[in-house]
């Protein structure tokens, strides 16, 4: 659980709703900040605004993906699954819960190797 200071924080990430859009959007499949600037009909500064953001908080992470037609593209997809916000005795309080994906966990294998 995090405390306070960091709820208000990633509430207010979460009350913007190109931020919204963009954890959506990412959360069924990776995607570029070209294609989430045409999936979402905004700017790409703004998507690259939004995605750093929410890297910040560890809500989007990027990869590379590999390209048939050139270089590679950095992806991003939602690191969460459930976000969770608790009221005990006056303190909120919130816990995001994460499921890795298996080309994270095949990354970490890899990497170990």
């Amino acid at each position: 659980m995090a405390d306070e200071g960091d709820l208000e924080t990633i509430a207010g990430l979460l009350e913007d709703e190109t931020a919204r859009r963009i954890l959506a959007k990412t959360s069924s499949e990776p995607m570029t900040v070209n294609e989430l600037a045409t999936h979402l009909d905004a700017s790409k500064p703004t998507i690259y605004r939004r995605v750093e953001q929410l890297q910040n908080h560890d809500l989007v992470s990027a990869t590379i993906r590999p390209t048939d037609a050139g270089p590679q593209e950095k992806v991003f997809r939602a690191t969460f699954d459930r976000l969770v916000v608790s009221l005990d005795d006056g303190t909120y309080s919130y816990d995001i819960e994460r499921t890795e994906r298996m080309a994270d966990r095949l990354r970490r294998f890899v990497d170990q190797l």
